[in-house]
C-alpha cells in the first residue's frame, strides 16, 4: 500500500510530468503554485492540491473505491456540483454525489475538520457555498435543526462558515451534508487553504459577472442616450428599431449571465418556501428585461434596457464590495491556522529529516531553528530561546523559554535552536482550539442578530405585498408607468442593509479584539459587555501575577526542613499558583490527598494526617490546640497542622499585575462597580483592595459563596462580568452572565468562560468594554439607517419620483454605508472609543 508520505515522494519525482495540471484530481480546485502532491490512481499519476485531498484520495484507493473516480463526471466534480447545487434542491442526490459524501463518514477523513465532543456528539466546521443573505443562514439553520440527530447548528453570515453538531448514534455526517445540498447549498470541510481557494474562485466569478455588467451598462447607456435624443428630434423608425435591437443584444448577457446568481438564489428560496431579498431583485430584473424584449419584438411601448443593466451593475458592485469585506474577515481567521508551518525537522536517531508537519505524532522530537515557526504544541527538551507569541496573545515582546517549558504551535522561535517534544497535534493543538472558539463566537447570534434575521425575513414579504398594492393603484392611475413604479418599489426596499447591519459589526469587533489579545468565545459577549454594570475579580492569578513565591517560614511545632517537606508533599499534585511555590521542595507526594476548594488540602504522609490552607481550615484538624496568631497583615499566610497541633506558618508573596491599578481606575471611570471576591482569607485581600482602590472586597469565600454573591447581584438587576483563573472559579465563571478567564487559567476554566484574556494584560478588558459599547452604537446606527432609508425611499418610489436605476444606486449605497460603518470597528480601541460611552 502506498502511504501518504511515499505518495508525496512520488509527487516530488514526477512533478515535472504534471506541470500542466491546473486542477486537483479529487476536488477540482486550482492547485497552488509549487505544490507537489501526486498519487497513483488507475495506474496514472494524479495531481492533488493539498494534504487533505491526498489523504482522502489515498483512503478511497486503499478502500478499493477506485470506481468513484471512473464514474465521476470529470475531475472537476466538486466545481460541477457547486454549479448544479440549485438544481438538486428538493430532489434525491445523484449516486456519484452520494458516494462522495459518504466518504466524509470515514474517521480518517473527519480527522481534519471534525471535533469529538461528549455523549457521542461530534462537531464539524464547514464552509457553505451559495449563501447570499441572512435569509440563507436562517433557512440552513432551521432546515438542519429539524433533522433527526442534529444537536446544534449555527451559520456565520459574515464568513459563510457553519458549525454543525450531531449525535453519531442517530445520524451521520454524509446524511446532513446531503440535506444541505437538497435545499440548494453546498458544504465543504473547513480548511484554511481550501477556503482560500473557494474565496478566490468566488472572487473571480464575481469580477467576471461585474465586468460583463459594467461593459454592458456603458454600451446600453450610449444607445439609450441616442434614443432619448432621437425622441426629441423625431428619429426615423428604422434607426429606433436598430438601436433597440442593439440594446437587446448587449443587455442579454447582463440579464441572463451577470444577474444569474440572483435567479438561482430566488429559485432555491422559492422551492424551499422561504422568502429572501433575491426574490424581489429577480422579479425586478427579469420583469424589466422581459417587458423591454416584448416592446422590441412588437415595436411598441418603451424599452428600459439601460435600467436593467444599470440595476444589475450596481447590485453586483454592492455585493462585490460586501464580499471583499467578508473575505477580509475570513482571511483574518484563516491566518491563525496558516501560522503552522508546512514542514518540520524531525530528529530520528540523531539525524535530521525534513517531513510534512501533518505527519508529526505525539512524542516526536523536532528541531526548530531561529526564524522558524513551531510546528505543533510541545515541551522544550533541549536549549533555550525567546518565542514570539504576538500572533496568539497580542503581546509584542518575545517571551523567554527554557527546558521544560510548554510552548504553542504557530509561535515563532526568535533566537536559538531548540529541541521540542511534540505533545499535541492537529485539532488538539491550542491554535486549533482558539480557531474553534473564535468560530463559535462568530457563529452564535446574540438577541440583536436574531431579531434582525426575523425582521429581514418578514420584511421581504412586506416588500412584495407593498409592491403589488402600489402596482394595482398605479394601474388605475397611469397604466403606462405602473410597471416601472412597481419595479422601483421592489428595488429600493430590498432589505440588504438590514440583513448586513448586525453580523458585519459583530464579526469585525470580534476579530479586532482577538488581535489585541481578548479572545471572545461566545456570541453574546459583546452585547453583555456593553450592558455591564458590575465587574468582579478574583485575586490570585487575576489581579496578581499568580507567581507566588515562598518568602518566609515560621516554625511552630517542627523544624523548617521537615515543615517544607510535609507542605510540598501535600501540594505535589496541585497546579494551583499556591502549590507551585512548594514544588521545588518536593521529596515525595502524600500517600492520600483530598482537596477542599477555596480552603486547602488534607492528606496523609507517613501515616499521619496533615492539613495546609487557611488558618481556620487547617486548625480544625487539631481543635484542642489554640489558633496561633497571624504573623502580619500584609502577606498571604498558609497554616500547616497535624492532628497534634500547628506546625508552621508559610508566608507567600505575589506581585500585582502592572496594569491592575490603571485597569481598575478606567473601569470605575466608565461607571462600572468593581468588586473583589477571593478564597484567600488572609489580610492580603484587604491590602490588595486598598492598594487598587476597590471598595467592595470579600475574602475567605468558598466557590459556593462566590456563586451565591454573583447570583444575588444578578437578581437585583446587575449585569455582572466575572474575571477569574482557577479551578475554584469555575462555578462562578459558569454562573455569571459574562465570564472572562485569564490566559494562564486552567483549561477547564477557559472552557467554562465566555472570553479568554490571552496575554494577561488587564488593560484589554477596558478596550473590550469600550469596543463593545462602540459596537452596540454601530449596530444601532446600522439598523436605524437601514430602517430610515426604507421608510424614506418607499413613499418616494411609490410616488413615482425614483427611477429603477436610481433605486438600484440607492439600495447598493445603503448596503455600503452599513458595511463601511461596521468596518470602523477594525480600528484599535483607544481614546476615540470613549465616545461610545
Amino acid at each position: 500500500m502506498t502511504t501518504p508520505a511515499r505518495a508525496m515522494e512520488t509527487g516530488a519525482t514526477r512533478h515535472n510530468t504534471q506541470e500542466q495540471a491546473q486542477a486537483c484530481f479529487h476536488c477540482g480546485l486550482d492547485i497552488p503554485a509549487g505544490t507537489r502532491f501526486v498519487l497513483q490512481i488507475d495506474g496514472q499519476p494524479r495531481a492533488l492540491c493539498c494534504p487533505g485531498c491526498l489523504a482522502v484520495a489515498q483512503t478511497i484507493v486503499d478502500s478499493g473505491l477506485d470506481d468513484y473516480y471512473r464514474h465521476r463526471a470529470g475531475t472537476a466534480a466538486a466545481g460541477a456540483a457547486t454549479a448544479a447545487a440549485a438544481d438538486i434542491a428538493g430532489r434525491a442526490l445523484p449516486d456519484t454525489l452520494a458516494q462522495e459524501l459518504a466518504l466524509y463518514d470515514l474517521p480518517s477523513v473527519q480527522q481534519a475538520f471534525v471535533t469529538t465532543l461528549e455523549n457521542n456528539t461530534r462537531e464539524a466546521s464547514l464552509v457553505i457555498e451559495g449563501i447570499t443573505c441572512a435569509a440563507c443562514s436562517w433557512l440552513l439553520e432551521h432546515h438542519l435543526q429539524r433533522q433527526p440527530g442534529v444537536v446544534h447548528v449555527s451559520v456565520n453570515l459574515s464568513n459563510h462558515r457553519m458549525r454543525l453538531g450531531w449525535d453519531t448514534d442517530t445520524t451521520c455526517l454524509s446524511s446532513l451534508l446531503g440535506q444541505i445540498y437538497r435545499i440548494g447549498y453546498q458544504g465543504h470541510p473547513y480548511h484554511p487553504d481550501k477556503e482560500e481557494q473557494l474565496l478566490e474562485r468566488e472572487k473571480k466569478r464575481a469580477i467576471g459577472r461585474l465586468g460583463v455588467a459594467g461593459v454592458g451598462m456603458m454600451q446600453v447607456m450610449m444607445y439609450a442616450i441616442a434614443l432619448y435624443a432621437g425622441a426629441l428630434q423625431d428619429m426615423d423608425a428604422q434607426f429606433v428599431s436598430f438601436i433597440r435591437w442593439a440594446s437587446l443584444i448587449v443587455a442579454t448577457p447582463v440579464a441572463l449571465y451577470a444577474a444569474l446568481p440572483f435567479y438561482q438564489a430566488a429559485l432555491r428560496d422559492l422551492r424551499s418556501r422561504h422568502l429572501s431579498m433575491d426574490v424581489p431583485v429577480s422579479i425586478a430584473v427579469l420583469g424589466a428585461y422581459s417587458a423591454s424584449v416584448w416592446a422590441t419584438l412588437t415595436n411598441s411601448g418603451e424599452v428600459y434596457f439601460d435600467s436593467v443593466t444599470m440595476f444589475t451593475f450596481f447590485l453586483l458592485i454592492g455585493r462585490y464590495l460586501e464580499m471583499q469585506a467578508r473575505h477580509r474577515t475570513g482571511r483574518a481567521g484563516n491566518a491563525l491556522l496558516n501560522l503552522l508551518p508546512n514542514s518540520a525537522i524531525r530528529l530520528v536517531d540523531g539525524e535530521e529529516l525534513l517531513v510534512p508537519a501533518s505527519e508529526l505524532k505525539v512524542g516526536d522530537r523536532v528541531l526548530v531553528k531561529p526564524g522558524q515557526s513551531l510546528p505543533a504544541d510541545g515541551v522544550i527538551r533541549r536549549g533555550h530561546s525567546s518565542i514570539d507569541e504576538s500572533a496568539l496573545t497580542g503581546e509584542y515582546l518575545p517571551i523567554r523559554h527554557g527546558e521544560g517549558d510548554a510552548v504553542v504551535g504557530g509561535t515563532l522561535n526568535v533566537e536559538n535552536p531548540i529541541e521540542l517534544e511534540i505533545c499535541q497535534v492537529g485539532s488538539d493543538t491550542q491554535l486549533s482550539a482558539i480557531v474553534r472558539l473564535l468560530d463559535r463566537a462568530q457563529s452564535e447570534k446574540p438577541a440583536t442578530a436574531r431579531l434582525a434575521d426575523r425582521i429581514s425575513s418578514y420584511f421581504v414579504a412586506a416588500v412584495l405585498l407593498t409592491a403589488s398594492l402600489v402596482g394595482l393603484v398605479w394601474w388605475q392611475i397611469d397604466p403606462a408607468n405602473a410597471f416601472w413604479v412597481t419595479l422601483s418599489v421592489l428595488v429600493v426596499t430590498c432589505p440588504c442593509a438590514l440583513s448586513l447591519a448586525t453580523p458585519t459589526a459583530l464579526t469585525t469587533a470580534t476579530g479586532t479584539l482577538r488581535q489585541q489579545g481578548l479572545l471572545i468565545t461566545r456570541g453574546h459577549v459583546l452585547e453583555s459587555l456593553a450592558r455591564a454594570t458590575h465587574i468582579v475579580f478574583d485575586k490570585t492569578g487575576t489581579l496578581t501575577q499568580g507567581n507566588l513565591s515562598l518568602h518566609s517560614v515560621i516554625c511552630l511545632g517542627s523544624k523548617r526542613d521537615e515543615a517544607l517537606r510535609l507542605a510540598a508533599a501535600l501540594e505535589a499534585h496541585s497546579e494551583h499558583p499556591i502549590a507551585k511555590a512548594f514544588h521545588a521542595y518536593i521529596d515525595r507526594p502524600a500517600d492520600t490527598l483530598e482537596s477542599h476548594l477555596g480552603l486547602g488540602l488534607e492528606g496523609s504522609v507517613d501515616g499521619q494526617r496533615y492539613r495546609i490552607g487557611t488558618a481556620d481550615f487547617a486548625a480544625a484538624l487539631c481543635p484542642q490546640q489554640p489558633l496561633p496568631a497571624l504573623p502580619d497583615t500584609r502577606n498571604q499566610w498558609l497554616l500547616l497542622c497535624s492532628t497534634e497541633g500547628p506546625l508552621a506558618w508559610f508566608g507567600l508573596d505575589d506581585q500585582l499585575r502592572p496594569q491592575a491599578a490603571e485597569c481598575i481606575r478606567s473601569l470605575q471611570s466608565l461607571g462600572l462597580t468593581v468588586e473583589l471576591l477571593s478564597g484567600d482569607s488572609s489580610p492580603a485581600v484587604q491590602y490588595v483592595s486598598q492598594t487598587l482602590g476597590i471598595e467592595r472586597a470579600h475574602g475567605g469565600m468558598s466557590p459556593d459563596q462566590k456563586l451565591a454573591h454573583i447570583n444575588g447581584l444578578q437578581r437585583s438587576g446587575a449585569n455582572v462580568v466575572m474575571v477569574g483563573d482557577g479551578i475554584n472559579d469555575i462555578p462562578v465563571l459558569a454562573g455569571a452572565q459574562t465570564s472572562i478567564a485569564m490566559g494562564s487559567a486552567t483549561d477547564l476554566a477557559k472552557t467554562c468562560a465566555d472570553a479568554v484574556l490571552m496575554n494577561g494584560d488587564l488593560g484589554h478588558l477596558v478596550d473590550g468594554i469600550l469596543l463593545a459599547r462602540k459596537t452596540r452604537a454601530v449596530i444601532r446606527q446600522n439598523l436605524g439607517w437601514a430602517l430610515l432609508y426604507n421608510l424614506l425611499a418607499l413613499p418616494l418610489a411609490a410616488g413615482g419620483f425614483i427611477a429603477p436605476y436610481m433605486a438600484a444606486i440607492g439600495m447598493s449605497g445603503s448596503s455600503l454605508v452599513v458595511v463601511g460603518n461596521a468596518l470602523r470597528l477594525s480600528r484599535k480601541a483607544g481614546k476615540k472609543a470613549q465616545k461610545a460611552k
